[in-house]
């Protein structure tokens, strides 16, 4: 070794993050750093192709020969200063090529942590800090290969990704772990971690120095499933001011791997009423969310799936106590259901078979209501008041399926019966959380309107 150490003036190694061989190129320098070998690591953003093989001849190729440039490029001082081509000895990776530099942390992170952090593309930066792993990378489709510096932290980027919230988990020698950088919220059947993109329309569900609701949690007995359980009820500001003053009800059910939680901290219900209460855009209500018993099933067996426990709960047992511990309006005029996704498709199934019950009715991302659905469509007339549809716009968009057949075509079937029923479309989002913040936007001014 000490020969070769005096016999070489020039070793350079390089690879691209995407290549498959990254990990195979990492050991590689970890062992000639580690033997004390001079050497440089150039690692950019190609792959195991030309372009990246083309850019490594040409830094090399000025260093080759030249062994004044070499030993500048090996210096101490020029890995401080990271003067290497392509950064190769610098502490943390490169930028990669086409990724706009102007990261700022994400607002879902930890107090006092500076990742995850996201650009003005929608790309999410990671530094991950596990010296001893032999792999890290995300959950999220097409990210780049995460690269390790010599400091230990292995850092990564996403795909441009939709404006909004999205769930992740971090990756570890294989194992699925959430980020310690992150808060924590509850999808997917499981607490990980979370990232806030911001979008250009965040105003709505932004907290602002507005007059504030309450997000109460509440508990409730249930005869049915012999248990305790959790509801949250958001009330608006001045409910505890008048006690003479009675309000409708929305319920509003989240997605499956969701529970209870969904709407008021991923979904920000409560800001979302609050800013349209202070613009005076909508009518103020209370909104009661629980769980809505989906996770009780794997994924793949939804059809399976029996509403009857939960409408139990939610009819016979949730509802009356409700009505008994606060201030409601406790009439089917003023009584609604809205769910996303899998909560969608149980708001359709009990608003339906109970519309003695609820007289409003959305459903955001979770299918379309037919005219082949009513029983008898004029008593469906006399009790309801409004049917809401709504979609991201990725969901219903080219050959993307659409649940339930064509819904835009479905609603307006119904405005030609003569049922108050709307479309909405969140424009350049999918199946997500942007676009069931936007849906509880446009829902909540058409709703109770007398």
């Amino acid at each position: 070794m000490a020969k070769a150490k005096e016999q070489l003036k020039l070793l350079w190694l390089s690879c691209g993050n995407k290549d498959g061989l990254i990990n195979i190129s990492q050991r590689t320098q970890r062992y000639l750093k580690d033997q004390g070998v001079p050497h440089l690591w150039n690692v950019d953003s190609h792959g195991h192709d030309p372009t990246h093989w083309r850019n490594n001849l040409y830094y090399f190729a000025q260093l080759i020969f030249n062994d004044e440039a070499a030993q500048a490029a090996l210096s101490p001082k020029a890995a401080t200063e990271k003067t290497t081509p392509g950064d190769s000895t610098s502490l943390t990776p490169k930028t990669p090529e086409g990724i706009t530099n102007d990261f700022q942390p994400a607002s879902t992170n930890q107090p006092g942590r500076n990742y995850p952090q996201v650009n003005s593309q929608g790309r999410v930066k990671f530094r991950i800090v596990a010296p001893e792993a032999k792999s890290v990378s995300c959950t999220f489709r097409h990210s780049t290969e995460f690269v390790k510096g010599e400091d230990g932290a292995w850092i990564g980027y996403t795909r441009p990704l939709d404006e909004g919230f999205h769930y992740y988990m971090i990756k570890i020698d294989g194992a699925e772990v959430p980020d310690p950088n992150s808060q924590y919220f509850f999808g997917a059947a499981r607490w990980g971690s979370a990232v806030e993109v911001p979008a250009h329309d965040a105003e709505f569900y932004a907290l602002k120095n507005v007059p504030h609701g309450q997000m109460r949690e509440i508990m409730f007995h249930s005869p049915s499933t012999h248990s305790e359980r959790r509801a949250f009820v958001y009330t608006p500001p001045g409910y505890d001011q008048d006690s003479e003053k009675r309000y409708p009800v929305l319920y509003l059910q989240h997605g499956y791997g969701e529970n209870e939680y969904g709407w008021s901290v991923q979904g920000r219900a409560g800001l979302i009423m609050d800013n349209l209460l202070a613009e005076q855009k909508t009518r103020p209500f209370l909104i009661v969310m629980t769980y809505g018993m989906t996770n009780d099933i794997h994924m793949g067996g939804i059809r399976d799936f029996d509403i009857r426990p939960f409408q139990t709960v939610l009819c016979n047992e949730l509802i009356p106590f409700i009505d008994a511990q606060f201030r409601t309006i406790a009439d089917q005029p003023h009584r609604a259901m809205a769910g996303l996704s899998m909560g969608g498709m149980e708001t359709k199934t009990i608003t339906l078979a109970r519309s003695d019950l609820f007289s409003h009715i959305a459903l955001f991302s979770g299918g379309s209501i037919a005219m082949s659905d009513f029983q008898d469509l004029d008593a469906f007339k006399k009790q309801n008041r409004l049917v809401f549809i709504s979609y991201g716009g990725h969901e219903v968009s080219g050959d993307n399926p659409r649940r339930g057949g064509d819904p835009q075509a479905a609603t307006e079937a119904l405005k030609e019966s003569g049922i108050n029923a709307h479309y909405y479309v969140s424009p350049k989002t999918g199946h997500e959380w942007q676009s069931w913040r936007r849906s509880l936007r446009e829902l909540a001014p058409q709703l109770f309107q007398e």
